[in-house]
């Protein structure tokens, strides 16, 4: 962390923020497609088909093509879930991010810089549905500078940031397949207090679960 700078976003860093939320969701794709395989109405679908297919056509070439078109149209479906989400936030908030994350007095927007280059981002902003919190969004660092203490620094930096605001917590959500991200926020000091499946369609098939966290604050 000695050559590691957290600061304000500056304008002429949104395109490597923009870089590093792309990237940094769409490492989730195999995960997730791994947990789609794990869902029992996955599981019993492919088992039905292959055993339907087997019976009519007493072969084993035709079941295993079909289960293997099957598959990588599962996997398209999750390349497709995670594609509409990036396309959905670089429209939204991260479109703007000085208009959406600076303007406020209790919002902001940092990076994490290394030698110029940067390495991470975070943000938070006042949560819709939790009076009194802030929420903390956009946690992105760069693969090759993980494990460096940079996630846990601006983990820090928020929960700061709230507790000068006079706000009483930070809150967030994180999905069922960001293990890592789970593991680190439980290790700063969150606790998982709700779990809900995302309202669209495909993810309620997908049973693809959101996990909301809150790190309560000692005010001075």
């Amino acid at each position: 962390m000695d050559n590691i700078q957290i600061r304000k976003f500056q304008d002429e860093d949104a395109d490597v923020v923009k870089e590093l939320f792309t990237l940094g969701m769409s490492e989730h794709v195999p995960s997730s497609f791994v947990h789609v395989l794990k869902q029992p109405l996955t599981q019993m679908v492919l088992m039905c088909m292959f055993c339907a297919l087997v019976t009519s056509s007493k072969s084993f070439l035709l079941p295993i093509l079909a289960v293997t078109f099957c598959l990588a149209g599962a996997r398209q479906m999750v390349v497709y879930m995670f594609n509409k989400y990036i396309e959905t936030s670089l429209r939204k908030d991260l479109n703007n991010i000085s208009e959406t994350y600076l303007k406020g007095k209790d919002s902001c927007f940092w990076v994490a810089d290394s030698d110029g280059r940067v390495v991470g981002s975070v943000a938070c902003l006042p949560a819709e549905n939790a009076p009194g919190c802030l929420e903390l969004k956009r946690m992105s660092v760069r693969r090759s500078h993980r494990g460096m203490g940079i996630a846990k620094a601006l983990c820090r930096t928020v929960a700061e940031f709230t507790r000068d605001r006079g706000y009483r917590a930070v809150i967030l959500q994180t999905s069922v397949v960001q293990t890592d991200a789970q593991k680190l926020y439980e290790h700063m000091g969150y606790k998982k207090i709700r779990e809900f499946v995302v309202p669209e369609f495909l993810a309620k098939i997908l049973n693809f679960t959101l996990f909301e966290y809150r790190l309560d604050l000692q005010q001075d």
